[in-house]
């Protein structure tokens, strides 16, 4: 019983608790316009697996993370995985993004990303005081460069600017000056306009096109953002009730159990519903950030945040190309997306934020914030 006791002692039960109704809002919608609840039974069972990889992670002692070894080691198995899908991959929707076993398909993207926020969080905890020095800034953009590279080759847009977003948000945080940051910004522009004539295929240039104008190709392109909006709208302040979605169940909205899940909620829990979802994300984000301002060491803070750049970027990307105010690029929505391999991500990730917790300074939290806004 004792070990028991010591298993879940440590267990940030608020963090936990607050991702349940996001993972149950998921559930909820899919089983309303899924007759054969295939897409809800397979969710609960990466839920589960999803679960126990979070309570494993949490008892475990991760400064072994600390040492650069097994850094580099990491960043270069998850690179070389990434590399190995243009060879093995299976192509799904004109993206070679999928390892396929057979009953199961592993994305091994979302993996990368949380190896990417240690890389990071590494480098930064031991030069974030030199940031203002602009190798610095060059050398993390270069890890930062080569796994969007091997993203955005798949293609896979959406994830490769999520990668982006990451490198980007902490080196901000890191005490980036507005000088550099200019130049980063001109920077990201070039790099989009190499992408725009090089690597884009024309259904990425469409999204964007239709992005700036909706109306342009509602047939087309912007079919599924247009549906998007329609089904956001309809649900009004309340909703049109659990299984009652028209656009959802009479499959006009497309992907409604991945990338417009979200769409398909709304419809059927209105603004209410959203407010709720909202407020249940933000108290997720509140939660990792608290862990990550009491960190043992700058490695952990820069972690935390990192983690909290994913979600952020996860959830803003996704509800914004739900509602027409960002490109439809993919993005999933955590907790609620159908799909294992984001789901697994997401747990792992929170649960190596707990083991981390296990062995912070509450006292540290004042100068980890202080150190982490401002170069020296």
């Amino acid at each position: 019983m004792r070990l028991i006791s010591n298993f879940f002692s440590q267990i940030d039960w608020v963090l936990l608790l607050a991702t349940l109704p996001i993972v149950g809002a998921g559930l909820i919608t899919m089983s309303s316009f899924s007759g054969d609840n295939y897409f809800l039974s397979h969710q609960l069972i990466w839920i589960i697996l999803g679960l126990c990889v979070f309570f494993v992670a949490s008892n475990i002692d991760w400064r072994f993370l600390r040492r650069s070894s097994i850094v580099a080691s990491l960043y270069v198995a998850v690179l070389f995985l990434l590399l190995s899908l243009f060879v093995f991959g299976t192509i799904v929707k004109g993206s070679q993004s999928w390892f396929s076993f057979g009953l199961f398909a592993i994305q091994p993207v979302d993996l990368a990303k949380l190896v990417f926020v240690i890389t990071m969080a590494k480098y930064f905890s031991r030069r974030h005081i030199e940031i203002a020095h602009y190798r610095h800034i060059l050398v993390s953009g270069l890890y930062a460069f080569l796994l969007f590279l091997a993203v955005a080759a798949q293609p896979d847009f959406g994830s490769a600017m999520i990668v982006f977003l990451i490198w980007l948000g902490l080196v901000v945080v890191s005490g980036l000056s507005l000088k550099h940051l200019v130049i980063v910004l001109g920077s990201g522009i070039t790099t989009f306009a190499l992408l725009w004539f090089f690597v884009f295929a024309p259904y990425q240039k469409d999204r964007i096109l239709t992005f700036v104008d909706p109306e342009r190709d509602i047939r087309g392109a912007g079919y599924n953002a247009f549906q998007s909006m329609v089904a956001v709208g309809a649900g009004g302040l309340v909703g049109k009730g659990v299984g009652y979605g028209t656009q959802s169940r009479l499959e006009f909205l497309p992907e409604f159990q991945t990338d417009f899940i979200f769409a398909a909620f709304a419809e059927e829990w209105g603004f209410i519903g959203c407010l709720l979802l909202f407020s249940f994300m933000a108290v997720v984000i509140w939660r990792i950030l608290s862990i990550a301002m009491s960190g043992s060491t700058n490695f952990e803070v820069f972690f935390g945040v990192g983690v909290a750049i994913i979600f952020m970027s996860h959830f803003i990307v996704n509800v914004g190309m739900n509602i027409g105010l960002l490109p439809v690029t993919g993005v999933t929505l955590p907790f609620m997306s159908y799909g294992g391999s984001h789901l697994v991500a997401e747990f792992l990730a929170l649960g190596m934020l707990t083991g981390m917790s296990r062995y912070s300074r509450p006292a540290h939290a004042d100068t980890s914030s202080q150190e982490l806004l401002g170069p020296a």
